[in-house]
């Protein structure tokens, strides 16, 4: 069974991945596959619930909404690209398993073989539920799910296996990352509808400020990528996987 990839998760891939360098100075979306999914940002309404302190089914109600507003928001972009969508399964659950095993502590993981997003409900969202924070467990693991439907899981396991383990932390950044850069492409088109009750600034300085993880790299590249995801509004803004390594590590 595949890794399932988690949540805080090579120019050369048949011809997939993009061959220029990303860079923050570039603010033109890139040619190829991810431009083609670019475009103009036009905002996305999505009704998103509010959240009751300690309700589990409020909490429910919110990750079923964002999945919905996931699913409206990537079949169009992958429809104006002429490419076939499908959505994933998402699985919300207050314990510890999933259909591809343990849930991370992170509490959502995407399960690649089974499609399959996983969202664990967890103690501290119910005590203290922080819109944003939550939201963002839907939007990155639809991230990874873009991947999985674009090739590029596919294509980063057959770099990742030969590779050695430093080679490897650099790949699974790489990977990280551009989900990140995909949830801040959604964000651009349905922040208003989330409602995430932080401003975008403060949101990034508080990912920018976040503990390291070893599989997702340093929090001020996470930042980076999902902030440069928002503002560039197109998937073309997301090539990880040619960025200098300051931009991935």
């Amino acid at each position: 069974m595949r890794t399932p990839l988690m949540a805080p998760a090579v120019c050369l891939v048949a011809g997939l991945l993009l061959p220029a360098p990303a860079s923050a100075a570039d603010h033109r979306a890139r040619s190829g596959l991810m431009g083609v999914m670019g475009g103009d940002v036009v905002p996305q309404r999505c009704a998103i619930p509010a959240i009751r302190a300690g309700s589990t089914g409020s909490l429910r109600s919110f990750h079923r909404a964002m999945a919905e507003c996931a699913d409206r928001f990537w079949s169009a972009r992958f429809a104006a690209a002429g490419l076939p969508y499908s959505p994933p399964e998402v699985a919300i659950t207050t314990g510890d398993d999933s259909v591809c095993g343990a849930i991370a502590g992170s509490g959502a993981q995407y399960c690649p073989d089974q499609r399959t997003i996983v969202i664990r409900i967890m103690k501290h969202d119910l005590r203290d539920p922080f819109r944003m924070n939550i939201a963002h467990s839907v939007a990155h693991e639809w991230g990874h799910h873009v991947q999985q439907l674009t090739g590029v899981l596919d294509a980063q396991a057959a770099l990742y296996e030969p590779a050695p383990e430093g080679a490897r932390r650099l790949l699974s950044h790489r990977l990280e990352m551009q989900a990140e850069c995909f949830a801040g492409v959604f964000y651009s088109a349905t922040l208003k509808s989330i409602r995430p009750g932080i401003s975008w600034a403060d949101w990034i300085s508080a990912v920018r400020g976040a503990e390291e993880s070893d599989i997702h790299g340093k929090p001020r590249n996470l930042a980076f990528w999902q902030d440069r995801g928002y503002r560039g509004g197109a998937t073309g803004f997301c090539n990880t996987w040619t960025a200098a390594k300051n931009k991935i590590d």
